[in-house]
């Protein structure tokens, strides 16, 4: 199995540079299956094939029932297949269309313009327009100006956005909604239930056995042993239906929080925060780097804008938005670049929501504890299975010799006088006794068991600010042994200001907004800059003195500092257009933009990592605003400040510009959206530093997992001093003194290393600074390899890699884009590192759960086996009957599952170090106490057996009433024996 999203063969020049996958492809590749079809060694994403051979391995006891509580695999090949038909069927249609066109030659034949209430345009229109991507029906509207103006929108302000306005678009053009297939009714649970082979087995030997008893003991007392068996098995129907129907509700509405996307639309001229769902025609939306398209639309303005529109296509390649493909299509990702849309169509009228009518979403997943349950399951069934056989032998055996006697001691069946009715009957209650025996061996409440105890885990974690988009997430984060964390926002409040500014030839300025120290041209430049290179925005109302900036947290600081300095962020943006804009780069961690400030001057403007900016800076504003060349004092100089401020536990931002001549500014558009912005010979304009203050609680949480025995690493971008700061800060580093390579170390030095040399180093490594999201990929790889079940953190689109590569990726639900929640198992909806280590505590508690009830099942399983089988074989009786048993394993596969199922985890969890996923499921101490249990039951019910008449003092009182009186003895001292065991000593 590959870890990339894309096949082998498809590889980036960022895998090359990650190594070679075969290198390690035979420790993790799961294509290549072992021996043992229950061992599932990715606990992620496993082949389809891997599933479909273990369920079928041999013996699989009531596989209907089993597999009940795992994903359907016939299932998901069908959701595939519509997926694939409906991808086809649109592309044929779009080609029939632009086929259509292409044969009304000058737009003779024009579809006919509709308007819709309000609006000058219609519904149908507009979704024909976006689907099949008219570009020339959207210039006979004027482009993209002619259809904002059709509905009533401000390119720059967006909607107004009232509740009348938007109630007008809904009415107008419909809500970004779909009809989503209606769930499986309470009755369909229950009709799945019936067919469960085991209780379609019981209700024939109900039906069987309340023959016997109308025809032995007439319908008065007669129907007492099968109408038991019937009620209990209703019983049992019911209460598998009402269990599965209530875990299908609540995974619907799991899967409703994750589709449930926010994103920022402008509206009235400010930037709001709404969900996908309240989207309509007309808003005007800014589009980044891992944001999801949330519906069909066309650029407005684009800056390097590529989208990934694999999900609608099938194909993986990356295609560039611009004036000649402007058409943006719902349900896509941003893998490049920035821009504006305006929103045409939404909902159902969307290619994305047609799809989503055609397909349901399936709750269904296989999980790896789950696969190793199914194997415990299948082996004890064969064993009760082996038991119930021999049994049925024996009992066959001991009836047709003649062994076998009644009650008052005659003998049940004697050859050549006992009727073949009679015969008969005797033969059905000796199946009835094998067919208990298998009910009673085989646990079947352990798939039941681990269901509810993930699905109830999903509920609470919800609460605990945890979003779990993979159910075998939850488990696998117990067995956690290394946290791979992102500084900011995660260990930090990621409520950044600026603090501390450096300008001219070194000067320091604290607080950094005190305008009078800088001079008027580098004040100038600098709200320039600060103001064209940016995502961020400024809002003030008319009439009002609130401001309202919107943006990343760094984006925001940046934009509070320069309205400190003076800046109006609108008469600075309309002093100069900008021309063309590199976006922000992960990997060279700086973003720059080209304004044009007169009709032959270009300035162009970067912002990134201060060491980064700075060393590609040649000169500097002095205090008169003179530049000056940078030479080695002035560099050093610099160079300090940015240490100085680092050491500080300050974010080092660098902000310079150099003048362009417009001469060598490209002229067509798509040389310019290939322009490389140049970045050498650069204006320093100032350093400044950004307080991030760490999260209260969050040194706290990093001591517990170090506690549980989980390594936490921070893995960050800022400057290794800031990061070594922040790390003493937290906990993750004892002292300054512990700082020393490869303790911490800077992801070019680790790039650098050889795939043996970062296997020798990579569990020393707590804090890895300067790194990019290709040395986060190469530091899981290597602490894999290594055997550490890796947890990481990410909210980017480039630590998507990092990931999907990890066991469980951690995607931050705040700062995090679409593309890295896509690629995550689970979602930390407060960004909070502290809601990483409950994560961690809820897996733990999910793994104990289960632990605790196969002990306690299969106590139950082996006394009542052992006392039935002994019975049998010593009496051709059995002391607890069908009816008992059933009960019995009634209350043990469902109120005893639901009970250790929904048991919270407790403190004592994380003293524990992590339980590898290879380990057995029932340890040694679990063996133990199990085994003393089973045999202190089985040796007081033996004695109750054998002995219970004369102890009870019940030799003078007729045969049957007397065994009856010892039977109800045994099934009571059955029955309270089991409280006593000690579930807390389970591992």
């Amino acid at each position: 199995m590959s870890f990339s999203k894309g096949s082998p063969g498809s590889q980036t020049p960022q895998d090359i540079e990650a190594g070679s996958r075969a290198s390690f492809s035979a420790d993790f590749d799961d294509g290549d299956f072992s021996a043992d079809p229950f061992d599932v060694p990715r606990t992620k994403n496993a082949p389809v094939q891997r599933l479909r051979r273990w369920r079928q391995a041999a013996l699989v006891l009531n596989a209907s029932r089993r597999f009940r509580y795992t994903l359907d695999l016939k299932k998901e090949e069908e959701t595939k297949r519509v997926l694939r038909i409906v991808i086809v069927h649109t592309r044929a249609i779009q080609a029939a269309y632009r086929f259509k066109e292409a044969g009304q030659m000058n737009g003779t034949i024009k579809p006919p313009s509709s308007s819709t209430g309000e609006f000058s345009v219609g519904q149908e229109q507009l979704s024909s327009i976006s689907r099949d991507r008219d570009a020339t029906a959207l210039q006979e509207n004027g482009g993209v100006v002619g259809l904002s103006h059709l509905l009533k929108t401000n390119l720059e302000k967006g909607i107004q956005g009232d509740d009348a306005d938007l109630l007008k678009r809904r009415s107008a053009f419909g809500s970004n909604n779909y009809p989503r297939k209606s769930g499986r009714s309470f009755l369909m649970f229950m009709w799945d239930a019936c067919k469960d082979l085991t209780l379609i087995i019981l209700m024939v030997a109900a039906v069987a056995s309340l023959a016997l008893g109308i025809k032995s003991e007439g319908l008065k007392e007669g129907w007492y042993d099968g109408g038991s068996i019937a009620f209990a098995v209703i019983l049992v129907i019911l209460v598998t239906a009402i269990s599965d129907y209530k875990q299908s509700l609540q995974f619907q509405d799991l899967n409703e929080h994750k589709r449930n996307i926010h994103l920022e639309v402008i509206r009235d001229g400010r930037r709001v925060e709404i969900s996908i769902y309240d989207v309509v025609v007309g808003d005007v939306i800014p589009l980044n780097i891992g944001n999801q398209v949330p519906a069909d639309g066309v650029l407005i303005t684009g800056h390097s804008l590529a989208i990934d529109e694999s999900s609608m296509t099938g194909e993986s390649k990356i295609v560039e938005k611009n004036s000649n493909d402007p058409f943006l299509i719902s349900g896509c990702k941003v893998a490049d670049g920035s821009g504006t849309m305006l929103v045409t169509a939404v909902g159902i009228n969307t290619e994305w929501g047609l799809l989503m009518t055609s397909i349901s979403e399936d709750n269904g997943e296989e999980t790896p504890l789950q696969v190793r349950l199914n194997g415990l399951t299948t082996l004890i069934g064969i064993v009760g299975l082996f038991v119930a056989v021999v049994v049925l032998m024996v009992l066959l055996a001991r009836y047709f010799s003649g062994h076998t006697r009644n009650p008052d001691g005659s003998v049940q069946f004697i050859a050549g006088k006992t009727k073949v009715g009679d015969a008969i009957d005797g033969v059905i209650k000796i199946f009835t006794v094998a067919v208990t025996i298998v009910v009673i061996a085989v646990p079947e409440g352990l798939p039941l068991a681990v269901t509810l105890t993930l699905a109830y885990s999903m509920k609470k974690m919800m609460a605990d600010k945890a979003l779990v988009r993979r159910l075998s997430a939850c488990e696998t984060m117990g067995s956690a042994t290394t946290i791979c964390s992102d500084k900011t926002g995660t260990l930090t409040m990621n409520q950044m200001t600026v603090v501390e500014a450096w300008i001219g030839g070194g000067k320091k300025i604290v607080p950094p907004y005190e305008e009078s120290k800088f001079s008027h041209m580098l004040c100038s430049l600098l709200i320039e800059g600060v103001a064209q290179n940016t995502n961020g925005s400024v809002y003030i109302a008319e009439g009002g003195n609130d401001v309202e900036v919107s943006g990343s947290p760094t984006e925001k600081a940046i934009l509070e500092w320069g309205i400190k300095l003076g800046m109006n962020f609108d008469t600075a943006r309309s002093d100069s257009s900008i021309i063309h804009v590199f976006p922000f780069n992960s990997d060279k961690k700086r973003g720059g933009v080209a304004t044009r400030v007169s009709d032959s001057e270009i300035h162009i403007h970067w912002k990134g990592a201060a060491e980064i900016v700075l060393a590609c800076c040649t000169r500097y504003f002095d205090a008169n605003d003179q530049l000056v060349e940078m030479d080695e004092a002035k560099m050093s100089t610099f160079k300090k400040a940015i240490e100085d401020m680092a050491a500080d536990s300050l974010r080092c931002v660098a902000i310079a510009y150099r003048s362009y001549e417009m001469k060598n500014v490209p002229t067509s558009e798509e040389e310019l959206s290939h322009w490389s912005l140049p970045e050498d010979n650069l204006v320093l304009l100032a350093i400044i530093g950004l307080k991030d203050p760490c999260r209260p609680g969050v040194k706290d949480a990093v001591k517990l997992c170090q506690k549980a025995g989980v390594e936490v690493k921070m893995v960050t971008g800022d400057n290794v001093k800031t990061a070594r700061a922040i790390a003493v800060e937290c906990g993750i580093l004892g002292s300054i003194s512990d700082a020393t390579e490869p303790i911490i170390i800077e992801g070019k030095n680790f790039r650098a290393l050889t795939e043996e040399g970062r296997a020798d180093i990579v569990e020393k490594i707590l804090v890895m600074g300067r790194s990019s999201p290709n040395d986060k990929l190469l530091l899981v790889q290597a602490l894999r390899r290594k055997g550490h079940v890796v947890a990481v953190t990410g909210d980017g689109t480039n630590d998507a890699p990092a990931l999907h590569e990890a066991d469980i990726g951690l995607a931050m639900g705040i700062q995090g884009t679409e593309v890295a929640k896509e690629s995550s198992d689970i979602i930390i909806l407060d960004d909070n590192f502290a809601s990483v280590v409950k994560v961690v505590k809820w897996g733990r508690s999910v793994y104990a759960n289960i632990q605790k009830f196969i002990q306690f099942q299969l106590t139950v399983n082996i006394a009542a086996l052992a006392i039935n089988v002994v019975a049998a074989f010593s009496t051709g009786d059995i002391p607890l009957n069908t009816v008992q048993l059933l009960w019995v394993n009634l209350i043990m596969d469902t109120l005893g599952a639901l009970a250790l199922a929904t048991e919270p985890p407790t403190d004592s969890l994380m003293d524990q170090s992590p339980k590898g996923q290879r380990e057995p499921l029932v340890s040694n101490i679990m063996w133990r106490n199990l085994l003393i249990q089973a045999m202190y039951q089985l040796s007081v019910l033996l004695i109750l057996n054998f002995r219970g008449v004369s102890l009870l003092g019940l030799r003078d009182e007729p045969n049957r009433p007397a065994i009856k009186v010892k039977n109800s003895l045994i099934f009571n001292a059955f029955v309270l024996c089991q409280p006593l065991l000690d579930l807390q000593d389970c591992p």
